[in-house]
This record gives C-alpha cells, sequence and structure tokens, in this order.
C-alpha cells in the first residue's frame, strides 16, 4: 500500500509538472509543419526517427523529452555537440553514438534504418543538382519501406520572376541569400522515380515575396527501388 501511495504521488507531481510547462519547453522551436505531422498521428514511439541535417536540435526538444528513439546527423562539429548536450539533460538513457558529424549524402547507418525522417531547411543547400540529388538517395536508402520522409525545402514556387539563377540550379533569392531551388515538377518528378506516394499535396508559404519554402511529404513504397536513380 505504501509503494502505491508513493507511486501514485510521483505521478501526481509528473502530471503536474508537464501541466505547468510552456509551450516552448514542451515543443522547443519545432517547425509548424513537422507539429502537424505530429497532430495527425504519423509519428509514433514505436518509430525510429531520424533528424538529417539536425542543427543544435529545434526539431528533438519534444521527441527526446518523451522518449521516442530519436537519431540525427550534421556535419557541423558544433551542432552535434549542442544536440549530445541537451539530449543527456532530456532524457536517461541517451546513447552519443545516435548523434553523429556526418554529411547527408553519405551516412554511415544501415539500409532501412528509419521509419521517419526529418529534413528540415538542408536540402536547397545543395551545391549543384547531383548534390541534391545524392542527398535525396541517401535519405530513401536509410528509410523502411512504408516510412515517411518529411522535408521543407526553398522552392521558387510563387516568386519565378524574383530569383536571379547562378547555375547549377544556384539562385539569389529577394531576401539576399543564395539557394538551390526546386519546383513542383522537380519534387513530383523525384517522386515519381523514387516509387514514392505523396501523402498530402505539396504546401509552399511565400514569406513576403522574399523567399519560399515549400513541405514535401512522401512515403516509401514496399516495392520502391533501393537505388532510384542509377
Amino acid at each position: 500500500m505504501e509503494d502505491d501511495k508513493r507511486i501514485g504521488t510521483l505521478k501526481k507531481n509528473r502530471i503536474k509538472a508537464v501541466i505547468n510547462m510552456n509551450l516552448a519547453e514542451q515543443f522547443g522551436d519545432m517547425d509548424i509543419y513537422l507539429f502537424d505531422q505530429l497532430l495527425k498521428g504519423r509519428v509514433t514511439k514505436e518509430m525510429q526517427i531520424l533528424d538529417a541535417g539536425c542543427g543544435s536540435g529545434r526539431n528533438l526538444v519534444y521527441f527526446l523529452r518523451n522518449g521516442y528513439q530519436v537519431y540525427a546527423v550534421d556535419q557541423s562539429a558544433k551542432a552535434i555537440e549542442a544536440v549530445q548536450q541537451m539530449a543527456k539533460q532530456l532524457t536517461s538513457d541517451w546513447s552519443t553514438e545516435r548523434a553523429r558529424v556526418e554529411p547527408i549524402e553519405s551516412m554511415s547507418f544501415e539500409n532501412e534504418s528509419f521509419d521517419f525522417i526529418i529534413s528540415n531547411a538542408v536540402l536547397h543547400f545543395a551545391e549543384n543538382e547531383e548534390h541534391f540529388r545524392q542527398m535525396l538517395e541517401e535519405l530513401w536508402r536509410v528509410l523502411k519501406p512504408g516510412g515517411i520522409l518529411f522535408m521543407r525545402l526553398a522552392s521558387s514556387i510563387g516568386i519565378e520572376d524574383a530569383v536571379q539563377p547562378l547555375g547549377n540550379e544556384r539562385y539569389l533569392l529577394p531576401d539576399g541569400s543564395t539557394r538551390f531551388l526546386v519546383n513542383e515538377r522537380t519534387m513530383v518528378g523525384m517522386t515519381e522515380k523514387l516509387q514514392g506516394v505523396f501523402l498530402e499535396p505539396i504546401k509552399t508559404v511565400n514569406v513576403a515575396g522574399q523567399r519560399c519554402m515549400s513541405t514535401w511529404v512522401i512515403k516509401k513504397n514496399a516495392e520502391a527501388p533501393k537505388a532510384a536513380f542509377l
């Protein structure tokens, strides 16, 4: 009885702590379109999750805090160090091998390792079309059949006349940044080559005519080829 009472008190205290957390503490600076995937039930605790190009881990706070199986890669050692420190604070069973300093186009994970992959504001840093294809194909390689690839990237949709081509599919945007830009034809064509399935229509946000970000969410068909672009 005494143990049951103590466990009951611990549960109540934990519930109070969660209630008292503000949204920023619970979810960090999670991308709102990734949050949308969470609300739609597409990310569950049974899944192996990879944040490919994780930066300092802004999209991982909620998942780490709530016991999801999270992995991360970034080519910046400083970014991975920040993720390691954050993960140790938010979860008790963290293993340092789960966050790795690696480029997206050459990851050390086994084929078909992950159920859900996050690629948030990463692919538009491709140096050219070949580099873009390498990154996308590598993400596809480590995704399990039936898994979901969530991508947010810069596109030319809606600002076609406002961007200046620099060669190699890279453009100067009105906001002064330089990005590799895709359009709807590119995303549809790549999805077809991968034999992927769109989980929802491509959604694009135009930020005051200065830049556009598209959300591209596809599912890996069980019949999908392992080397789609070869």
